[in-house]
């Protein structure tokens, strides 16, 4: 499933061809409706359609969140990056240097990670994070040992900030709409569209309407699977925050 919701405009062009088959099919089914038939139809239709719209609108709430969760995930990395940087200053000189060398190449990493777009580079960055993680509390642990200060305790506590930080914005990437919920509306999108397909075949005659529904579901769709595809989507979180610490960091 996250393979599908990870390229938005495909989407877009499943959902529009699966919907619009539906209405077809909907519209194949001939039988003359009675007059009280076409009132409980018009009933379920309505019914139907606003269930879609209640089922859709809680979905697109959780990418919402979601979106804003990665967001604000990235402002945490940024402050206690920067933080860390600062702190370092606790630090003898000769680790102290270590450390920003070190913070510098872990940002520049950080920010490849939230720029990507492709998904099969994931692994390699994930690996390249852990070593510099290592390192950087290799780099830390080594002087709050030898020289257990207060002062030289607060930078290994900041950089164990910035080491959780990464933890939570991954595990925020992780979470995404889960397969059940896709599969509660694509279901009862379809059978919104068959019964549209229909009443508009059997009731209206007005067979040049069908592709609307269609499209605006399919048009929801691809907003919610663009806002929740972290690294395939148009709407991403980008790291402005992080590309301006870089850009100050290394013209110091």
């Amino acid at each position: 499933m996250n393979f599908i919701v990870d390229h938005p405009f495909l989407v877009l062009v499943l959902c529009l061809v699966m919907f619009y088959v539906a209405e077809r099919i909907g519209a194949s089914f001939r039988r003359k409706l009675e007059e009280d038939e076409r009132e409980n139809l018009s009933l379920i239709v309505a019914a139907s359609l606003t269930l879609l719209g209640l089922i859709i609108g809680f979905t697109f709430s959780m990418a919402v969140s979601r979106y804003d969760q990665r967001k604000n995930y990235e402002a945490i990395e940024f402050n206690t990056i920067r933080t860390e940087y600062n702190r370092s200053d606790f630090l003898p000189t000769e680790d102290a240097a270590r450390v920003r060398a070190l913070l510098r190449a872990y940002l520049d990493q950080r920010i490849l990670f939230y720029e990507t777009r492709n998904d099969r580079q994931l692994p390699q960055m994930e690996a390249a994070t852990a070593r510099l993680q290592t390192d950087l509390w290799s780099a830390v642990q080594v002087p709050a040992l030898k020289q257990q200060t207060p002062v030289i305790a607060l930078a290994a506590s900041g950089m164990n900030e910035v080491l959780d930080s990464q933890g939570y914005t991954q595990a925020a990437y992780l979470n995404r709409i889960p397969a059940s919920a896709w599969g509660l509306m694509t279901a009862i999108s379809i059978v919104c569209n068959l019964l549209i397909g229909y009443r508009i075949s059997r009731t209206e005659g007005r067979i040049s309407l069908l592709p609307v529904l269609p499209l605006l579901v399919s048009i929801s769709f691809f907003l919610i699977a663009d806002i929740d595809s972290p690294h395939g989507g148009i709407v991403r979180v980008h790291p402005h925050n992080l590309v301006d610490l870089s850009r100050s960091l290394h013209a110091r």
